[in-house]
């Protein structure tokens, strides 16, 4: 047999072993908390939202198949870094979607940067991941701790609660949301007297609550979430604050949080929110889809906002051609117009932020609430350009000027 004769026969073994090959899936890796305390406002949840979104989707891009894949970051900044590099380099992750723990988000957002790889993130809520820290490869989907100050905190002063005590959880998120409330209070004529530091996963707030207490404020704010907000709050009652006259301002609550405490405590809380279930026949819908794989349980503002990433990501991503590159993706969604069940006529920012309507919402009482998960009232819809911080006051570096 010649030299020829090999190379062409090697050649055409090479291109039918190729032809016949699978090719390696597109995956998203929803990297959330499967362990701690913020499993039930996004953990599994949010993981079937992912998935619903790649099902709605078609199960491919760009001809490829798409999985989704999770991972447990157990709330700490380098076992998320870990894992992210490891997906990216070794199992063909080409999105990174929901990430709980700002610590964590900061983290990953330095990876996915290095790569270029998507970050959508829906659970994590710090501003600055679209402030100092933004990158051209992220969406920062469902809400941050702007536009909750700016909700919750601007409406609390303008109705009359003119003095704030902040009980704040001692890491980036808690350091974030008390800097943005204090400011929108100040903003809305109010003041700060007063504030003190808790650490993640408290569960005795007996001296902090007595500060609060003692402080004679209108109102405590817990610049705190999930477990941390749910124990403050339950003790909040024990000492009889509320009967005392103090309002409670819980700064971030999920729909998990009221559901966890239930409405004899959580009752006339006033919150600022991306998404209620039952606010429409669409947010209805899909929300019962959720449900049925969920045992029942309806879906937080996080596992909706998943979804939305997702389903826009893989979008943006198919009109783009481009897979991989997460800066590409997102300068093709910034060009299109994001409408769907959780947010309608929506747009992609510079910095990464997606701005969209927030809502105002009061925790209905005990006989106002008509059966499980029938939880809010809608006060009022926030308007995008006013929830979000407004682009000329961002300190994102990919803004120019």
């Amino acid at each position: 047999m010649t030299v020829i004769t090999k190379a062409i026969l090697t050649s055409a073994f090479s291109v039918a072993l190729a032809a016949g090959a699978q090719a390696e899936p597109y995956r998203i890796g929803v990297l959330t908390d499967m362990s701690g305390m913020n499993y039930d406002l996004s953990g599994k949840g949010s993981q079937v939202a992912a998935e619903m979104a790649v099902e709605d989707f078609g199960g491919k891009l760009l001809g490829e198949d798409v999985e989704v894949i999770v991972g447990d970051h157990q709330n700490k900044p380098d076992v998320g870094s870990t894992l992210a590099r490891r997906w990216i380099d070794e199992q063909n992750v080409i999105a990174i979607a929901d990430v709980p723990t700002s610590s964590v988000a900061l983290a990953v957002q330095e990876i996915t940067r290095q790569s270029d790889t998507a970050l959508l993130i829906s659970t994590a809520g710090s501003s600055a991941l679209t402030g100092a820290s933004c990158s051209p490869s992220t969406a920062q989907w469902t809400w941050d701790t702007y536009a909750l100050a700016n909700g919750t905190g601007r409406a609390m002063t303008l109705q009359g609660d003119k003095t704030w005590f902040f009980l704040t959880v001692d890491y980036t998120f808690g350091h974030a949301l008390e800097a943005d409330t204090a400011a929108a209070v100040k903003a809305a004529g109010g003041t700060v007297v007063g504030q003190v530091m808790h650490p993640r996963e408290t569960s005795d707030f007996s001296s902090y609550l007595l500060q609060a207490q003692a402080s004679g404020a209108d109102v405590i704010a817990l610049a705190n979430s999930s477990g941390d907000t749910m124990t403050a709050l339950k003790q909040a009652e024990e000492f009889g604050i509320t009967a005392g006259g103090q309002d409670i301002a819980g700064m971030l609550l999920f729909l998990t949080d009221v559901h966890g405490v239930g409405l004899d405590i959580a009752q006339n809380l006033t919150l600022t929110t991306a998404f209620y279930w039952d606010m429409n026949d669409e947010t209805r819908a899909w929300s019962e889809r959720f449900g049925e794989r969920m045992d029942g349980k309806m879906p937080t503002m996080v596992h909706a906002g998943v979804y939305s990433s997702v389903m826009n990501y893989l979008k943006a991503a198919e009109a783009s051609g481009q897979a991989k590159s997460g800066s590409e993706v997102m300068e093709t969604m910034r060009g299109m117009d994001i409408d769907d069940f959780f947010n309608h006529n929506a747009s992609l920012r510079k910095d990464g932020r997606v701005v969209h309507d927030m809502y105002l919402v009061k925790v209905k009482t005990p006989e106002e609430s008509e059966g499980p998960w029938d939880y809010y009232k809608v006060l009022r819809t926030i308007p995008g350009d006013e929830a979000f911080r407004p682009l000329d006051q961002s300190d994102c570096p990919l803004i120019d000027g």
